[in-house]
């Protein structure tokens, strides 16, 4: 093995991200040292990114299977039967540190990882959603991230073809030095032509296609399983670069031969690329394979073995096809102007060897790089309880606040993001951004998906439990307020640093939580990804993010047409609120935004009244009852209430007592609340259903006019539309400037 230098010292052991511990094991798989090639691929496979060393003990506690499920975790996606013989495919990943390195690369890449993930199993991608977490609006490089991961996110999405039909944003300092850009692609497939990872076959070829390799992205999976250290711009090369053109060309070419019966398995190339493809597919089959660097296609000239396994360059496939459709394959991938390449074969061996320049330059057994990698009970402590909230005000000028809280970071409109984003391609988007979730109709059929992404990570951090419960029971709530039944979710697991027992403790309440919150609603985690050490050393950082649980919930409409808007439709509807209110402030935005306190428990989930509520509101909305509906949130019910106003430009009269003080009854955060309107000749039937579903249903007041009018005891509070619409729209615009799309 003349090629393979330098020698291994403990200082290249500890720059490849293996502790003392983890290197030891390397030596007892192999009863040798390993060489440098060897040692890359130990680092990449045993890396956080992509063994999940610190997670796997906990994500075995999450709910993944149910009657729906054709797939749960451990595909490259998750597969839900949606009838008529087709499945929805879907996942959500995350792009965090290439995002804060190369804010529009790193996003870009994000959203071409995605969407390999989910046409890698023969689904066409129908749309795209995204969960982003910025830091403090006035910090001196937020302007710059946010520019660029939203002009990422559209440069890519836009030119592939798929449409981004929804999605979140926050500001919180804690991500001032560790922004998270989480990446959400559904698609549908025919459930007889699903595609799966395990390679099969002694002696199938092994097919590479796709774009050639190049020296981007080397390392990134180590980079993502650590820290921010001072040099963050130092690690600008790990960052891959991504082109959506050719990307549109791979997918249009694999589902093509995905009509035909020569594929085996398939495997994106995702992080750590090669290698990882590799030793996923043969690992999955118990086969060993053998690959010849030499036929990698290859941008550069002179790289090396260990720089093609580690490279990260995007547009990549791997495939083991049936002997002798070689031919039939590489004439579809020529014709899409792709590269085609046999580079290896299917083994009986049970070891990935790699041959180049003549030379074994790697033979390793597959067991230790995959399914015997590392797996880490680590110490965690349970987040303290929040003491209860004292020393509010229990009223407060209504009018007033609601203009503040409306143009806040959290709160203000997202027009400015959602608008670089094409919303629509494919012509089968239904409800686009700005509602409880996205609605995209199953082409050619009267059937729709219902897509939303969601999480709240100040309650996260507060009480990871509850925060895990909540965020959950969000997602499924808002598939519910369109009149969506919700199939299943996945997951994208944002923490910092696993090593501090505090930090794993935030991870494993916010486990309990979610596993409760989707056996009680029965909606499985059906993929996911985990992303650690999202905390920084670097200027202006210093601290972990918050815990972020990002849930993407998919959810089923027998009928599009039948789908909920949030719009208040016309003056003269009656408007209600469903579910139980206690008022509850703490960790609210009120509370932030107002008061400038970020304290207190947060909101409690009666998981029994969510299901009560969700499943009464689907109902109506399906039966034509409700014409407006809209979740409770960030911001409480006033909140909800403006936003029903402003998407249908109708004002509402609130003159129906409340149970509490005004703070508590318009700004309280609590859970499973929906507001909706019915026509008013229907309240009476509408109050007695409610009453017989055992989901508490108050009327509210009124829509109509071009005010706000909130009636009180002691005082009116009243606010125009055009003043809530005029700050709601102003935050962006002013945070970006006006050529902020083209920075």
């Amino acid at each position: 093995m003349s090629q393979i230098t330098p020698q291994i010292t403990p200082a290249l052991v500890a720059e490849h991200g293996l502790s003392p511990e983890e290197y030891d094991r390397v030596l007892h798989a192999l009863g040798r040292e390993p060489n440098l090639v060897e040692l890359g691929i130990f680092s990449v496979m045993w890396s956080e990114h992509c063994s999940y060393k610190s997670s796997r003990i906990h994500l075995k506690k999450l709910p993944t299977t149910g009657p729906q499920v054709i797939c749960g975790p451990g595909e490259n996606a998750g597969v839900v039967d949606i009838g008529d013989g087709q499945a929805a495919i879907f996942k959500m990943e995350s792009h965090n540190h290439p995002s804060y390195i190369e804010p529009y690369q790193g996003a870009a890449t994000g959203v071409g990882g995605i969407l390999r993930d989910v046409f890698t199993m023969g689904a066409r991608p129908i749309a795209n959603m995204n969960a982003l977490r910025f830091g403090r609006p006035d910090h001196p490089r937020m302007r710059h991230l946010i520019a660029g991961v939203v002009h990422g996110i559209g440069g890519y999405g836009n030119c592939v073809g798929v449409p981004t039909v929804g999605g979140e944003v926050n500001f919180h300092p804690a991500y001032d030095g560790n922004i998270l850009v989480n990446a959400m692609t559904v698609g549908i497939a025919d459930q007889d032509k699903i595609f799966y990872s395990a390679a099969s076959g002694v002696g199938n070829p092994i097919v590479y296609v796709g774009s050639k390799t190049g020296r981007d992205g080397i390392h990134g999976a180590t980079m993502a399983s650590a820290d921010f250290a001072d040099d963050a711009d130092a690690k600008r090369p790990t960052v891959q670069v991504g082109d959506p053109f050719t990307e549109k060309l791979l997918i249009e070419a694999c589902l093509e031969l995905m009509a035909s019966d020569a594929i085996v398995a398939i495997q994106d190339m995702g992080a750590a690329g090669l290698t990882s493809s590799s030793v996923e597919m043969a690992s999955k089959g118990g086969v060993g394979i053998e690959l010849i660097m030499d036929d990698v296609p290859q941008r550069e000239t002179g790289m090396t073995a260990y720089e093609m396994m580690l490279s990260e360059s995007q547009e990549r496939m791997l495939m083991v096809l049936k002997p002798g459709r070689e031919p039939e394959a590489e004439a579809i991938f020529r014709k899409w102007e792709l590269d085609f390449a046999v580079i290896g074969r299917v083994t009986d061996t049970g070891r990935m060897v790699l041959k180049h320049l003549g030379e074994t330059v790697c033979d390793l057994p597959l067991g230790p790089l995959a399914d015997e990698a590392p797996s880490y009970d680590r110490p965690w402590v349970p987040t303290p309880p929040q003491p209860p909230l004292t020393g509010l005000p229990d009223e407060t000028d209504i009018a007033a606040d609601l203009l503040k809280l409306m143009g806040s970071p959290d709160l203000a409109s997202r027009r400015w993001i959602w608008e670089q984003y094409d919303t629509s391609v494919g012509a089968d988007t239904v409800q686009r951004p700005g509602g409880d979730a996205a609605v995209v109709r199953v082409h050619g059929t009267d059937k729709a998906l219902a897509i939303t992404t969601d999480c709240t990570p100040r309650y996260c951090f507060a009480d990871p439990v509850e925060g895990g419960r909540q965020a959950i029971a969000e997602a499924w709530r808002n598939l519910c307020a369109v009149g969506a039944t919700p199939l299943a979710a996945t997951d994208c697991m944002n923490f910092g640093n696993p090593q501090r027992p505090e930090i794993m403790g935030q991870f494993v309440g916010c486990i309990e939580g979610m596993a409760d919150a989707c056996r009680q609603l029965d909606f499985p985690i059906v993929s996911g990804n985990v992303s650690l050490y999202n905390e920084s050393k670097a200027t202006g950082g210093g601290s972990a993010i918050l815990p972020t649980p990002a849930i993407g919930g998919v959810g089923l409409l027998a009928d599009w047409r039948k789908s909920a808007t949030l719009a208040f439709k016309q003056s003269g509807d009656i408007i209600l609120v469903l579910g139980t209110r206690t008022g509850h402030l703490g960790q609210s935005l009120w509370l932030r935004e107002v008061h400038g306190r970020e304290e207190g428990p947060p909101p409690p989930v009666d998981l029994a009244a969510e299901r009560r509520a969700g499943e009464f509101v689907r109902r109506h909305i399906t039966a034509g009852a409700i014409t407006a509906c809209h979740d409770v949130s960030d911001g409480g019910l006033a909140v909800a209430i403006a936003e029903m106003a402003l998407a249908g430009n109708v004002g509402a009269m609130i003159n129906k007592p409340q149970p509490f003080g005004c703070a508590r009854a318009f700004f309280g955060e609590d859970q499973g609340v929906y507001v909706v309107t019915v026509a008013d000749h229907a309240l009476m039937a509408f109050l007695h259903a409610a009453h017989a579903a055992d989901v508490e249903a108050q009327p509210l007041g009124r829509t109509g006019g071009t005010r706000l009018i909130f009636e009180r005891t002691h005082a009116d509070y009243a606010v125009a539309l055009a003043a809530l619409r005029d700050t709601h729209e102003r935050f962006f615009p002013g945070l970006m400037g006006v050529d902020a799309a083209l920075a």
